[in-house]
């Protein structure tokens, strides 16, 4: 395999994982199990956030935090965008 197509290959792969809302478990102050999600970074978005939630709880799931920037209502474009800093987002979830 050339070395350009490796190169592109490799950073592909790198974005398809950088893509994906990461997913980890956490006990909430009541003693419930719950999930944390991170949907932070320029890529992703509170859809990512959701979408993973309804992933990981396919019965339905609960909201109990969410953490970093807010929620924009409509439509947001490229002039809306933050480009300069990074964007957190955490959802903490609990499945039904």
């Amino acid at each position: 395999m050339s070395t350009p197509l490796r190169t592109t290959l490799a950073s592909l792969a790198v974005l398809a994982i950088s893509a994906c809302a990461s997913t980890s478990p956490t006990i909430l102050k009541n003693g419930q199990q719950g999930l944390n999600i991170d949907c932070s970074g320029q890529a992703m978005s509170w859809d990512k956030c959701d979408e993973q939630a309804r992933l990981e709880c396919p019965a339905g799931y609960q909201t109990v935090a969410t953490q970093g920037v807010p929620r924009r209502s409509g439509d947001v474009g490229l002039a809306d965008a933050d480009l300069g800093n990074y964007q957190t987002r955490s959802l903490v979830v609990v499945c039904k």
